[in-house]
Parts: C-alpha cells; sequence; structure tokens
C-alpha cells in the first residue's frame, strides 16, 4: 500500500488502541458519515472465547435518534451504555445468525427494559428460529416478572407483549424506520443443499441503505457470491476476519489433548465458515466497496504489529481505505 495510506492507517490504529470511544471518523477513502447513516462497533471479538480487551460482537446502526442493534453478543448492554446511548432508542435488533457470541446479550436487553419500563415495540428479525430463541428468553423472565420488586399488588405488564419477532428467509427485505435493510443467505453453514438442516438453519449478512450511505455487514460468512453480489458499490463493508493459524495455535495451546479429529473439523470450520484478511480483501474488491471495516477479530493475542499486517494483506487486491475497528469505533 502507498506509505501515505500506511501512515494514515497506523495513527487510526493507535487511536483505536489509546481510547475507549473514538467521535465519528472516516474510513481513509470513503467519506464521513456525518449525521447521517453510522455504525458502532460496540464489540469487536470473535467468540465464543472471552476477551478483557474487545467485547463480544455487537454492533449499531445508526440514524438520527433511532438505534437499531445488529448481533448481540454478551456485553452489549453495557457497550451500549459505554456508546452514550439509552436503551429506549433501540427501536429494533437484527440477528445475523443463533450462534450465542451473536446473542447472549439479548436477555439482558430484554431483561433491562422490562425493569426500567421501556414498553415501546421492539422488534427482533432473525434466521429460522428466532421467535423459538426469542419465546424461550422471555419464559426465562418469568419468575422475576411475576416477583416483581416484592411488594403485594405492584402493577406490571407483560414484556412478550413489547416484543414481535420476525423471522427472516434469504433475500428477504424490511425496513428499520427510514433505513431499507436487505438479508441475504451467506456460507457460514454448510449443511447439505436440500436438507432439513439447511432449511432449518440459516446465517445473514446484510445491506442497510438510507439517502446518501449504504452500508454492508457481512456477519459471519465464509467466501459467499452472494453476498460479495449484496455488497456490490456499497460505501462500507464491515467484515468479520479470522486469523486461522494463529487461531489453530492457540486452540493448541490452550486444549493440548484435543484430538486430531476434532483438531481437524475446527481447521475446516474455521477455514469454510470464515473470512481470511486476503478473502476480505478478494471480496471488497470484486464488489467494488469504497472501505473497510474488519470486526469480528478472531485473532488470538494479535499485537499492533499483526493487526498492520492483516490490513496490509487486505490491501493487495483492494485499493480503497481499510481500518481494523475497536470497541466503541464508530464509523
Amino acid at each position: 500500500m502507498h506509505s501515505a495510506v500506511t501512515r494514515v492507517l497506523v495513527s487510526l490504529l493507535m487511536l483505536a488502541a489509546s481510547q475507549t470511544s473514538v467521535a465519528a471518523q472516516p474510513v481513509s477513502g470513503e467519506k464521513s458519515p456525518g449525521t447521517g447513516l453510522r455504525w458502532i462497533t460496540l464489540g469487536t471479538m470473535g467468540g465464543p472465547i472471552a476477551s478483557s480487551e474487545r467485547s463480544q460482537p455487537a454492533n449499531l446502526l445508526l440514524l438520527g435518534d433511532d438505534a437499531y442493534l445488529v448481533d448481540c453478543g454478551d456485553g452489549a448492554i453495557e457497550q451500549l451504555a459505554k456508546a452514550g446511548l439509552r436503551l429506549p432508542q433501540v427501536r429494533a435488533v437484527v440477528l445475523s445468525h443463533l450462534h450465542f457470541d451473536h446473542t447472549a446479550g439479548l436477555a439482558a436487553v430484554l431483561g433491562l427494559r422490562f425493569q426500567t419500563n421501556v414498553t415501546q415495540r421492539l422488534a427482533i428479525y432473525g434466521p429460522p428460529g428466532t421467535k423459538r430463541f426469542v419465546d424461550g428468553l422471555l419464559a426465562s423472565m418469568r419468575p422475576a416478572v411475576e416477583a416483581g420488586y416484592g411488594m403485594p399488588g405492584e402493577p406490571s405488564f407483560d414484556p412478550a407483549s413489547t416484543v414481535e419477532v420476525t423471522e427472516l428467509d434469504d433475500r428477504s427485505t424490511f425496513a428499520l424506520g427510514r433505513v431499507v435493510a436487505r438479508a441475504v443467505r451467506n456460507t457460514h453453514y454448510s449443511f447439505a443443499p436440500g436438507s432439513a438442516a439447511e432449511r432449518r438453519f440459516q446465517s445473514f449478512a446484510f445491506r442497510f441503505d438510507a439517502p446518501g450511505r449504504s452500508i454492508v455487514y457481512t456477519g459471519d460468512t465464509g467466501p459467499s457470491p452472494a453476498v460479495e453480489s449484496l455488497a456490490r458499490d456499497a460505501d462500507l463493508l464491515i467484515s468479520e476476519m479470522i486469523d486461522v493459524p494463529g487461531t489453530i495455535a492457540n486452540v493448541r495451546r490452550n486444549t493440548p489433548d484435543m484430538s486430531e479429529a476434532a483438531m481437524s473439523g475446527l481447521r475446516e470450520h474455521l477455514t469454510r465458515h470464515h473470512l481470511t484478511s486476503e478473502q476480505v480483501g478478494q471480496l471488497a474488491a470484486r464488489a467494488h466497496v469504497k472501505a473497510v471495516v474488519v470486526t469480528h477479530v478472531v485473532a488470538p493475542s494479535a499485537s499492533a504489529g499483526d493487526l498492520l499486517g492483516y490490513v496490509e494483506q487486505i490491501g493487495v487486491p483492494f485499493a480503497g481505505g481499510v481500518v481494523v475497528a475497536a470497541d466503541l469505533d464508530t464509523f
């Protein structure tokens, strides 16, 4: 990459490492979001292992005073508070898939809405199985809801009455206020085509279009022509990324007794169902996006030098701006 671009990237990486919250910042080559459509990376650590430096996958899509959670990993409520957002501002939750690292924070969202008497409707969008998942969370709330604060006759309400779940299909389109959202099925799962499992378990990438700006979120995915098509000419691509050799080495350190069969299965999952830095660059180049933000970083113990290396690898096929996001960065 050009030395001037590299200097900008180093500065952004140092800023992200030194601050807990970063003001709205354009990515090199991409216009400033201003007061229009914005994206906050609440949590940028690919699960399932907890990190002291990064929260689990969660994001905020913002337009005006309205906020939409896009994935809701553990810690999302705390990150929302750090970002200066109030819970009633969250109008909807959009789930890319139902893996725990993308959904575990939803229980806290629903619980805090009840505890703080937020009765406005919360729309929840997600893949097949989302209604069953949300129904289970609401059922788990019943003992606390019925007990209240332990005072006889105190008024209460059913939290289920404030939630509306919509299960999406491939190519679904839905509205988030003034934002038009589109979903496409990606390649985070590889069940046999036409099988019952393929119908039951789906994972989505999303495109969010508002006047003046378009943002595409890959969710968790492997290489995917459908995601490439969805991202065509987008202003900003928010992409997952994995360091496969680094992750395998970390697993070997922490689980030395893992069988070779299990390790082989893990390696296949990591390589087929996620994107390496090189593949992120290829996706961005083929889709002709203007800029890339890397999140869902699965790169155990990555140093600042490692992060810059990922940026440079993405930049081999892709000429636009690239940033590896930190928690609470705004784009």
